[in-house]
């Protein structure tokens, strides 16, 4: 919805809201606010909000701390979830520099650098269409999360056995009054694990939905006395949580991936997008996948993609072709999970794909075959490759992807990689619980 300036400070004044929060994201996906009274919301829409950026990690040194929200006036909305007397508003931001100039370390303002890349090859949308899972876990008597689901659900069961059917339902009505299209809402294939898919949108904008989405089902699990987390990986034994992205890039108002006389339907463009995606899945995994924990799930036997490989209809290769055609038309990268930072890890989609159309490439042939049950020599013999095995493979990988360093730019890239260096190097050197159970004793 388009709003002016004097549209939302009416609303503010007619609707009894009295507190704004004006959000942006920080570079490691965690979302930040400047909350402001009514009083405040001329100053905010005439872009007058200050805060300090050296409090956000990855931002900037204290010697340059004042920065600018400027809020995206189409992004206005009213929590509904907040009390219907003394509502609580939001508006998602851009973040400035003092003299009126884009901050460079602002992943939304990353992802727009790479849409207009696209815009000047002639791409007029990139549209995305995100698949978000998450688990809905117990709180214990102090309100603190356990990892009980008392959930005996599987894939698309319904109550009594899935416990967390009335907060999805909650969820879903909450977000469509914030004016998501919601397609599908299911019990997934694991105990307490969740899936709600709301309609594509213009890559902005779902990277913005994306983010609203994380905090409606953490805010009314909570609500209800659950705790909702979008950690890849909750539970040993069981599927991990996965983000599958579908995306599809529009020229003159036509899909560009759909080709009546291509094979399968595919135009030259979609697979030059696909041998992008897959030149440069490696350089992109500390994005797209961004903890620890992210590569406990990117392993054989849980469904989670973690060979390179492409296919119009198998569900083991990294890439996935979806049936439909025509202006449905779109690629479905498989790998990246809820935790990455959505604006980050469209950027470097995008990025990816329009390197591969650039150079006109062409990806391998596509793999019909189960992966997961090839072994070793049987990948190696048709030349199918891995995703990196750990979180330090993954930076590595970064380090040696230039397209990705250069999407992201440099203040991003040094501090995407300083924060997810000091990461690993924080778990290599934690003693964990299973190195307890296996060695005290023993040794």
């Amino acid at each position: 919805m388009s709003y002016t300036k004097e549209e939302i400070i009416r609303r503010v004044k007619e609707e009894d809201i009295e507190f704004i929060r004006l959000q942006f994201t920080d570079i490691f996906g965690q979302l930040k606010n400047v909350a402001i009274t009514a009083s405040q919301i001329e100053k905010a829409v005439n872009n007058q909000i200050m805060f300090d950026g050296s409090s956000i990690e990855g931002f900037v040194r204290i010697d340059e701390s004042d920065q600018y929200l400027y809020p995206d006036l189409d992004s206005f909305a009213v929590f509904p979830w907040r009390p219907s007397h003394g509502k609580v508003a939001r508006l998602i931001c851009d973040v400035y520099n003092p003299d009126g100039t884009p901050f460079v370390g602002d992943p939304r303002y990353v992802l727009k650098r790479v849409l207009q890349k696209a815009k000047d090859m002639g791409y007029d949308a990139f549209n995305v269409g995100p698949e978000a899972e998450f688990f809905l876990f117990q709180t214990d008597d102090e309100g603190k999360p356990t990892i009980k689901t008392n959930d005996e659900a599987g894939y698309f069961d319904l109550g009594p056995l899935d416990h967390g059917e009335g907060t999805r339902r909650e969820i879903c009505m909450a977000l469509e009054q914030m004016g998501f299209e919601i397609e599908a809402s299911h019990h997934e294939v694991a105990q307490g694990q969740h899936e709600i898919d709301f309609k594509y949108a213009e890559a902005l904008h779902a990277a913005d939905n994306i983010m609203t989405f994380k905090l409606a089902v953490k805010t009314l699990a909570q609500k209800n006395g659950l705790h909702a987390t979008f950690m890849p990986k909750p539970i040993f034994g069981i599927n991990g949580s996965g983000m599958h992205t579908n995306m599809s890039l529009f020229r003159g108002g036509k899909n560009v991936f759909y080709d009546a006389e291509g094979e399968k339907g595919l135009s030259h463009e979609a697979y030059s997008f696909i041998a992008g995606l897959l030149a440069h899945v490696k350089g992109m995994a500390a994005v797209t996948n961004p903890l620890v924990n992210s590569y406990k799930r990117l392993v054989p036997g849980y469904e989670a993609p973690c060979y390179l490989a492409w296919s119009a209809s198998n569900r083991s290769a990294l890439i996935r072709i979806p049936a439909a055609r025509g202006q449905s038309t779109r690629v479905e990268l498989r790998s990246p999970d809820p935790a990455c930072n959505p604006y980050l890890e469209l950027a470097v989609c995008l990025a990816a794909g329009l390197d591969g159309i650039e150079k006109g490439l062409t990806p391998p042939a596509e793999v019909t075959e189960n992966i997961f049950a090839m072994d070793q020599a049987t990948r190696k013999a048709k030349g199918i490759d891995s995703l990196p095995g750990s979180l330090e493979e993954a930076i590595a990988a970064l380090e040696g992807d230039q397209l990705i360093l250069d999407t992201l730019g440099e203040h991003v890239a040094a501090n995407y990689i300083e924060g997810k260096k000091k990461e690993w190097d924080e778990f290599r050197t934690r003693v964990s619980s299973w190195e307890r159970e296996k060695y005290i004793i023993n040794y």
